[in-house]
């Protein structure tokens, strides 16, 4: 999957609102030519929410062990929650971490540093990984919406974590 596959992707879901930093638009320049999903149907970057998915495309400053920087390289991380993690994973989000690469391509795994909080990650996602993590971008999303709910109190289309 490239980058703009994943965008098109998670664009299409309802409500999503994909946010792409770049020069002149005040934000930070480490952000640069990453992208966050928000679940936002009014189009506007929520205040109190974090995105539910994002596309790192470099390592940041404590988090270089995916190995990031060469071109090419990026990570798609996932809010999966706790449920999909432990599929994923076999464990607990704040579980001890077993022995695993965090550079590992193509493969389902906990994010390197925000893995206790229920996030999963896949480098430079291909053939192996396409189904799961579309399946894992649907479910953060589902996710998202509900918490969105239940902040606003709004109901907003489908309600299936398809949707």
């Amino acid at each position: 999957m490239t980058i703009d596959e994943i965008i098109d992707f998670v664009g299409a879901l309802e409500g999503v609102l994909a946010v792409r930093p770049g020069p002149g638009d005040g934000s930070p320049e480490l952000s640069w030519g990453d992208t966050f999903f928000y679940h936002s149907p009014d189009g506007a970057v929520p205040t109190a929410a974090q995105p539910f998915a994002t596309i790192v495309t470099k390592d940041y400053p404590g988090d270089a062990s995916s190995r990031l920087d060469p071109p090419g390289t990026f990570r798609v991380n996932v809010a999966a929650g706790r449920e999909e993690f432990i599929r994923w994973t076999g464990r607990a989000p704040r579980d001890p971490a077993t022995d695993h690469d965090p550079g590992a391509t193509d493969t389902v795994m906990a994010h390197p540093v925000h893995g206790s909080l229920g996030w999963l990650a896949v480098v430079n996602p291909g053939g192996r990984t396409d189904a799961a993590l579309r399946e894992l971008l649907r479910h953060a999303h589902h996710l998202a919406r509900a918490r969105h709910e239940r902040r606003t109190g709004a109901v907003t289309g489908d309600r299936g974590p398809q949707g």
